[in-house]
């Protein structure tokens, strides 16, 4: 997935879970993850890096996600947890709560459970400590009251 340049970084890459593949188990990644086909497990990124995890319209998770960048057009079981940015697509079918910084939903997305803001980022997102591979806990504080941010915006995949 990753390949060192001249400089010694390593550079991005995509990892692709293709439909014909059932992944069972807890994934950890750092760039870019596309959902065709179902994962059985959590998703983890690095809270406040540029990881995005894509679930296409035929993906399926199984589980929670904590990943800094969220696109969904598929099914998520599971609560979903970003410090950035969540769009929900038109196809989306979300059974779990959310947390979000910013989120875009698409008319014909569904969500059934709690949109909960995460004010400036507060409630941020937790890595594993100390090679912890257990469900990761997000810091939980009392939501403040007051207007959330809601963007309606045309879908980049409809």
């Amino acid at each position: 997935m990753f390949s060192k340049n001249k400089s010694g970084r390593t550079e991005s890459g995509i990892t692709l879970i293709a439909t014909n593949c059932e992944l069972v188990g807890d994934v950890h990644f750092n760039d870019q993850l596309l959902v065709n086909g179902v994962v059985k497990g959590n998703i983890y990124a690095r809270a406040g890096s540029k990881a995005v995890i894509t679930v296409s319209e035929k993906g399926l998770v199984e589980g929670e996600i904590q990943v800094p960048n969220v696109i969904i057009n598929g099914k998520v079981c599971g609560d979903i947890r970003s410090d950035i940015h969540i769009e929900l697509a038109a196809k989306a079918e979300v059974q779990g709560n959310i947390y979000y910084n910013f989120i875009e939903m698409v008319r014909g997305s569904r969500v059934d459970g709690n949109l909960v803001h995460l004010q400036d980022g507060k409630n941020e997102v937790k890595g594993p400590e100390n090679g912890n591979r257990g469900i990761q806990q997000v810091k939980q504080e009392k939501p403040k009251t007051g207007p959330a941010t809601v963007a309606v915006v045309p879908s980049k995949t409809a």
